[in-house]
């Protein structure tokens, strides 16, 4: 699969030396402002931001590198000032469109007016009898965003859609991984109606973060892709670049047709302009010095309201949730849709209990069945309905087989095709089922370690590949186009991806916890296993073997066999893997950001060089990885977005629905909050870690359906807002979430006592008032702030 995803990777900057026609107007000149936080630099012809800058500061949100470079320059490249719209006369018939970027002409300049700058989008936008004039204006030392539509008309007009979109430095094309860090950053919504907002952070996880919030009544009630063209050098919906969104006011006349297919995150509505009126919206950006960490206390210092749920928003039916609401005014009224999805009872005046019901699953909050019955779930489907037993299968699947053009996700290998048996079969380390362990460990012995693995323990790229004279008889689907982007025999069968050796190594160190425990449950003794999983790792860091100088997602299953090693006396083994470990940390300490992939930029190096730095008392190296995590994977108040590290082009690798979209809780969410909840529990103060890590690691909660299929993902654009039909690469999400389960007992400074993975009962012991706190529920683990204790039981269950 290597060379496949090599395809993906961003053309060089001397591919991309073709200039693109200026029809911005960028070369007319552009207009400097000032406000007490911001350096502005707006396009005089377009009137649109080119540059936001901290006051002083040489660091861009924007991408205005890019526009020097005569990129971005193009009609239908959206900036933030652009407006697009939907609207219909007497409010029926057939909606039509309006957007300032597709076709540039000069806007008109009014006079100021007490404003930083004041157009007329008229020359650029033929609206009918809308008037559209946008300002930019100074709130407080913020910069402000305007616009005011007009009715010049004699009917009303109904305003079906209005969008601002919303542009940030999010584009890798061409920049070399120090320039990303350096210079990139990445926006998350809160599709939270009047209380939404957009936040916007730096994707090394330090210094100044953004937030653009409403002005008035400018409800964030959709968040729509902006479809581009790839040109000016740049490739949209490309690993290089995710692509850019819109702040949607109004949605009706977009759900009412792309979209109404999909159930979206809050009604769509529209707004009547009546003769001669006009309406008024704006957002603000403000600055947030403090960085991510400081982005709710900015959130309230603007009257905006704030939550912190524990221990998340996603919540399993038998966890009764916290949830701690900040604003200026009281609650005069909460209302829960679906009806009966939860149950909220007030505490005191910001505090509420949270219930979920057996009968619904939530939409900002998201209702799982309890942890146990999910993983259940799962551990039945996949070796039921994902199950085939074909003795006649010539490439030796034999199980959870499939046909596909990408022969990787049919082929057992890599983490499309990998993902549905190592969730199986790590399921059983934590949940066993002595049948699913019967079936699995029959796999493992028959086509993990005869078949995908070669006697060597190199692991294939794929044992199902497209070569019809190698398997004569065979019937290929006709329906499949297989001349792209497919491996014949000779390629599938390289052992040179370093990455696809964590899954059988982490396979067969589930078995092996398995044969500790029942060992009648196996066919091998412990042993095997445990030496399966050392010779795997080992074969992996070969000099044959690709990216085993990078951190390879999943990882911490490498230091929980090194860590059974030494339980077992096995010293020469345990030495032999931890110097493979101490010379990739040896080479990772010397380089700015050692976080390379198959990608341009990626969120899977993270995990294992956090892991392995922290192990080895790497203490600056393992702090800046937090960091850059933080970056990309926020603390959000809506299920979806909370605990999400950025993930966007998995889809065309691993998905049913091949598309380059957010990806909402793929596996990067559970296995890069590994490395946040370690980094809590050497500082248990800072409860922000904890916040964002445990939702992360309840994120592959979510993806398990009614019936026990787990998705891959969920896709985050509004005309899809559904799972994936395919597993994929799920099962190294469910990985981070089994290594990083456990109930977690906080004294937090803002909500006090609390528990994540738990409940808490309360029992008064003595006379004095003693309370002893009982963790129920979670995975094999506890512990208390501020003692930092962390018991861990050899085995256990969700």
């Amino acid at each position: 699969m290597k060379h496949l995803r090599l395809l993906l990777l961003t053309p060089s900057l001397f591919a991309l030396t073709a200039q693109a026609q200026d029809e911005i107007g960028f070369k007319n000149g552009v207009v400097d402002l000032n406000t007490a936080n911001f350096d502005v630099k707006l396009i005089k012809d377009s009137g649109t931001l080119a540059s936001l800058r901290p006051a002083g500061s040489d660091f861009d949100f924007l991408p205005y590198d890019y526009l020097l470079l005569d990129r971005r320059v193009q009609n239908g490249s959206h900036h933030w000032g652009d407006i697009t719209l939907r609207y219909r006369e007497r409010c029926g018939g057939n909606w039509s469109d309006g957007d300032s970027a597709a076709q540039r002409t000069p806007v008109t300049w009014l006079e100021n007016g007490g404003t930083l700058a004041a157009t007329n989008l008229s020359p650029t936008m033929q609206t009918g009898p809308l008037n559209i004039t946008r300002e930019w204006i100074d709130v407080e030392g913020d910069l402000g965003l305007q616009f005011t539509i007009t009715n010049t008309g004699d009917y009303n007009i109904e305003l079906g859609s209005l969008g601002f979109p919303a542009s940030v430095n999010n584009i890798f094309t061409s920049r070399k991984r120090e320039d990303m860090y350096a210079n990139c950053s990445f926006m998350d919504p809160y599709v939270g109606l009047d209380a939404g907002y957009l936040q916007i952070t730096p994707i090394n996880g330090t210094g100044a973060a953004l937030v653009v919030t409403p002005i008035g009544d400018t409800f964030l009630e959709a968040y729509r892709f902006l479809p581009e063209e790839s040109r000016g050098g740049t490739r949209i919906e490309s690993n290089g670049w995710e692509g850019y969104y819109e702040w949607q006011v109004h949605s009706k006349a977009w759900a009412a047709n792309e979209w109404n297919d999909a159930q979206p995150w809050n009604h769509p509505t529209s707004a009547v302009i009546r003769p001669g009126a006009e309406l008024r919206y704006g957002v603000r950006f403000t600055l947030v010095k403090g960085g991510v960490r400081a982005i709710d206390s900015a959130l309230r210092k603007l009257d905006m309201p704030t939550a912190v749920a524990v221990p998340g928003y996603i919540l399993p039916r038998d966890i009764i949730g916290r949830l701690n609401l900040q604003y200026s005014s009281k609650i005069s009224s909460i209302g829960v849709e679906p009806a009966g999805a939860l149950v909220l009872t007030g505490q005191d005046e910001n505090n509420f209990s949270v219930k979920p019901s057996d009968s619904a699953w939530g939409l900002h909050y998201y209702v799982t069945k309890s942890a146990s019955e999910a993983v259940s779930d799962l551990g039945r489907f996949v070796t039921s309905e994902q199950w085939l037993d074909d003795d006649s299968d010539p490439f030796g699947q034999k199980t959870i087989v499939t046909q596909d053009q990408r022969v990787w996700v049919a082929g057992l290998s890599d983490e499309g095709g990998a993902g549905a048996y190592v969730a199986a079969v790590v399921k059983q380390a934590f949940l066993p089922d002595a049948e699913e362990v019967s079936k699995l460990d029959s796999f493992v012995d028959k086509v993990l370690s005869k078949t995908i693995q070669d006697e060597d323990y190199g692991v294939k790229l794929s044992i199902f590949f497209y070569e019809p004279e190698a398997v004569p008889g065979y019937n290929y689907s006709t329906s499949i186009d297989w001349k792209k982007g497919t491996f014949n025999r000779a390629k599938a069968y390289q052992v040179t991806r370093a990455y696809n050796y964590v899954w059988p190594a982490a396979s067969y160190w589930a078995l092996y916890r398995v044969a500790r425990a029942y060992p009648t449950a196996v066919g091998h003794e412990w042993e095997w296993y445990i030496d399966r999983a050392f010779k795997t790792v080992m074969r992996g860091m070969e000099a044959d073997v690709g990216y085993n100088d990078a951190g390879l997602m999943g990882e911490t299953v490498f230091g929980e066999i090194l860590d059974d090693l030494e339980r077992e006396g096995k010293k020469i083994e345990a030495g032999l893997l931890e110097e493979a470990m101490r010379a990739r940390v040896s080479e990772w300490v010397t380089q700015e950001y050692p976080f390379g992939s198959e990608m341009s930029w990626d969120s899977t190096g993270q995990e294992g060089v956090y892991y392995w730095c922290r192990r080895f008392g790497e203490t600056k190296m393992q702090h800046k990885t937090r960091d850059t995590i933080l970056g990309y994977m926020p603390t959000i108040p809506h299920w979806g977005y909370n605990g999400n590290a950025r993930r966007y082009w998995d889809f065309s690798v691993t998905g049913k629905l091949q598309t380059i979209e957010r990806q909402i809780h793929h596996y990067g969410s559970a296995l890069n909050a590994l490395a946040l909840l370690s980094s809590f529990k050497d500082d248990p103060s800072d409860s922000y870690l904890i916040r964002v890590g445990y939702a992360g690691t309840m994120a592959p909660l979510s993806n398990i359906q009614e019936d026990g299929f787990a998705s891959c993902a969920m896709h985050a654009r509004p005309e899809h807002l559904s799972w994936d039909g395919f597993s994929g690469d799920y099962g190294p999400g469910f990985v981070g979430m089994a290594l990083g389960s456990g109930t977690y007992l906080i004294d937090d400074d803002q909500l006090g006592l609390v528990s994540y993975g738990g409940a808490l009962e309360w029992r008064r012991i003595n006379q004095a008032g003693t309370a002893a706190r009982q963790p129920q529920g979670g995975n094999n683990f506890g512990m208390v702030k501020p003692h930092r204790q962390w018991v861990q039981r050899g085995r256990g269950s969700f």
